[in-house]
C-alpha cells in the first residue's frame, strides 16, 4: 500500500513552485496597452419613486489605451426586449461604473435583463436581476467609485447629492469636420465633498527668507526612497472635488477636446488626469459655473459626446448628439 504521493509525482509539482518563485514581480499580474476585450457589469438596482427599478450597468475594458467602438447589434445588444436600451457603443479605457441606467417595470418580478457584448472575438454577458444583495444607493455609489476610501463614512458626505448640470443650447446640433464646436454647462453643486488643495505658500518676510526660498528653488530635486514608491491601496480611491468633463458616448471617429478633459475611467497611474491617480487636484471651478469646451471632430459621422459633472462622489451625465459633415471640397 503506498504510504503517500509518488516522487514522480511530487517533482513535477515542486518544479512548478520553484519556476513560479523564479518569475520576476508583477509577470502574475500582467495588464496590457491593447488586444483585450471589454466584459460588461450589472453594477446593482435601485426603485424609483412610481414603483418601477433601475439597473445599473458599466464595463471593464481589459486595455489600458486601446478604446473600443461595438455598434448596436449581434455584438451589443440586450435581451429580452429591445436590443439599443441606451448602452454605450464607444468604451474607454479599463474600468468604467454606473455608466448608464435601464428602467424596467414595478411588475419585473425574478426575470434576468442581460446585455451581450462580443469584442475581439470574446463574448461576454452581464446578468441584471432583482437580488435584495445588488440594491443600490448613494453611499454604494460613493463607496464603489472609491470616494470613501477604505469605505468609512461620514453623515456630511451621507448627505452628499449629485451636482446638477445644465447644458446651453441645443441637444442635436451639426457641426463639419475639422471646424471647432464650442459647448457649454452650467454646473451647480452643495459643496459637501471639498477638495483638498496644496496651501498657497507666503511671500518671505526678510531677506534672509528670500535667500532661503532662492537656494531650495535653485536646488536639484531630492526624492526619498518612500517618495518615489507607488502608494500602498486596500481599495480603489478617488480625489473629492468638483470637476467636468467630456467624453465620446458613441461614435466612431477622433474626436479632441480643449482644454484636455480630465478622465472618467479609473487611471490610477501616478501623473495621470484622473481622479484616481496619485497627487492628482481637482481644477480650480469657474467663477460663473460655467465650464466651456470646444470640440474638434476629425471624420464625419454622428456623435454622443456625454458631459458629466462629478464632485468626487457622485455624478450627473447630460449628453450632446453631434452630426458631422465631411469639409467641403
Amino acid at each position: 500500500m503506498s504510504e503517500g504521493p509518488s516522487r514522480a509525482r511530487i517533482a513535477p509539482l515542486l518544479a512548478l513552485i520553484l519556476a513560479a518563485a523564479a518569475l520576476p514581480a508583477g509577470v502574475h499580474a500582467q495588464t496590457y496597452a491593447r488586444g483585450q476585450n471589454v466584459a460588461p457589469a450589472f453594477e446593482g438596482w435601485e426603485k424609483n419613486e412610481d414603483g418601477s427599478f433601475n439597473f445599473l450597468f458599466g464595463y471593464m475594458n481589459r486595455n489600458w489605451l486601446e478604446e473600443i467602438d461595438v455598434p448596436v447589434g449581434e455584438d451589443n445588444m440586450f435581451s429580452p426586449g429591445p436590443a439599443d436600451r441606451g448602452q454605450p457603443t464607444h468604451f474607454l479605457p479599463r474600468r468604467n461604473r454606473f455608466v448608464f441606467r435601464v428602467r424596467v417595470p414595478a411588475d419585473w418580478g425574478d426575470r434576468e435583463l442581460v446585455w451581450t457584448l462580443t469584442s475581439q472575438g470574446v463574448t461576454e454577458h452581464a446578468y441584471a436581476s432583482l437580488r435584495p444583495d445588488y440594491i443600490v444607493d448613494n453611499t454604494v455609489i460613493m463607496s464603489e467609485t472609491g470616494a470613501l476610501g477604505a469605505g468609512s463614512s461620514n453623515a456630511e458626505m451621507r448627505a452628499n447629492e449629485p451636482p446638477g448640470i445644465t447644458l446651453e443650447g441645443e441637444r442635436t446640433r451639426e457641426a463639419i469636420v475639422g471646424q471647432p464646436v464650442t459647448v457649454s454647462v452650467l454646473i451647480e453643486d452643495d459643496g459637501l465633498l471639498k477638495p483638498s488643495r496644496r496651501r498657497t505658500p507666503q511671500p518671505p518676510e526678510t531677506a534672509e527668507d528670500s535667500a532661503r526660498v532662492d537656494s531650495i528653488a535653485r536646488a536639484h530635486p531630492s526624492l526619498s526612497r518612500r517618495q518615489l514608491t507607488a502608494p500602498s491601496r486596500v481599495t480603489v480611491q478617488k480625489v473629492n472635488g468638483l470637476f467636468m468633463s467630456w467624453f465620446v458616448y458613441r461614435g466612431e471617429g477622433e474626436v479632441a477636446f480643449d482644454p484636455l478633459q480630465v478622465k472618467v475611467w479609473e487611471d490610477t497611474r501616478t501623473g495621470a488626469n484622473s481622479p484616481w491617480a496619485p497627487l492628482w487636484r481637482p481644477p480650480e471651478p469657474p467663477e460663473d459655473d460655467r465650464w466651456t469646451v470646444t470640440v474638434t471632430f476629425l471624420e464625419p459621422g454622428t456623435y454622443i459626446l456625454r458631459g458629466r459633472a462629478d464632485d468626487g462622489g457622485l455624478f450627473s451625465d447630460e449628453e450632446l448628439t453631434v452630426v458631422v459633415r465631411p469639409a467641403a471640397s
